[in-house]
């Protein structure tokens, strides 16, 4: 499972964040994390400084930190130090601010909502539906898109139910779905969107999302009536729910005279018809 990259929101300004769902725990930019303890107008260089001070103190367990690709401003990701919640409760002890104590009650709190979470889905539902609120969404698209993940979530659970667990076999899978209905891996779907590291179906339009669960639907009731055992069952299932939407798709496109396989993606859709993509309304932009 790829890990989940994530704006926190403390006192307004922004903490890029990574949950890695491997080890369960969330990493945290320590360069933002200065930039709101400190206010500091380079605050890149005051975590070099203080990098470079707290190792010649002998203080690795601070300094021995993590390095993960993060969204820049320019929208590419670089490689950028990230520390846990124990590494940062350390680094802040080092950093004089008034803030210090309430950013850690807010770090806490953090990680405490998403270990919730992870114990009651119904509150990454929640979660979820909040945060695409924030960003901008349509009503009518998040209703899609919760739905989506709940359709994937239980044609994962079908896949785990026989015998599949292995992520780079729901890749796989996940790979011909897309290419049976859609006519692209996910990945040339990306590129198609001008995508990076973002969520493929965060980006999708209204109609994508009801093709994508489609395909994913008919998967699912494809395997529990065959009931494949082997891999090459499996694929044949993800081929025939798959085609299932690809049929659907012919059948509207020949109706509209266009495709409905769209390049555009959230930040895209800025300004455009809302009703019609299902993405960023106009004057949105996260």
């Amino acid at each position: 499972m790829p890990d989940k990259h994530e704006i926190k929101i403390f006192e307004s300004m922004k903490i890029r964040s990574v949950w890695n769902e491997e080890r369960e725990e969330w990493y945290f930019s320590v360069v933002d994390v200065v930039a709101v303890l400190t206010e500091s107008k380079d605050p890149r260089n005051y975590w070099k400084v203080l990098k470079n001070r707290l190792k010649k103190e002998g203080n690795e367990s601070v300094t021995n930190c993590n390095q993960l690709k993060l969204p820049a401003a320019d929208g590419k990701y670089y490689k950028t130090d990230v520390a846990d919640v124990e590494q940062m409760f350390r680094l802040i002890q080092s950093i004089p601010s008034p803030k210090a104590e309430p950013f850690k009650l807010w770090m806490a709190k953090v990680a405490a909502e998403r270990v919730a979470q992870l114990q009651d889905p119904e509150l990454s539902i929640q979660q979820a539906l909040e945060d695409y609120r924030r960003l901008g969404y349509t009503e009518k698209w998040i209703t899609r898109r919760l739905k989506s993940i709940e359709i994937r979530k239980e044609l994962t659970d079908e896949w785990k139910k026989r015998g599949i667990e292995e992520e780079q076999k729901f890749a796989l899978l996940t790979n011909i779905i897309y290419k049976a209905w859609s006519g692209m891996s996910a990945g040339e779907y990306r590129r198609l969107k001008g995508l990076k590291k973002e969520n493929l179906r965060d980006n999708m339009t209204n109609m994508e999302l009801i093709l994508s669960m489609l395909a994913e639907e008919s998967t699912k009731e494809i395997s529990e009536a065959t009931k494949p055992e082997t891999m090459s069952g499996h694929i044949g299932a993800a081929k025939s729910g798959g085609n299932v939407a690809k049929t659907a798709r012919k059948a509207l496109e020949s109706k509209l005279g266009r495709s409905v396989i769209s390049p555009l993606n959230a930040t895209d859709a800025i300004g455009l018809d809302v009703d019609e993509t299902g993405l960023l309304p106009p004057g949105k932009r996260e």
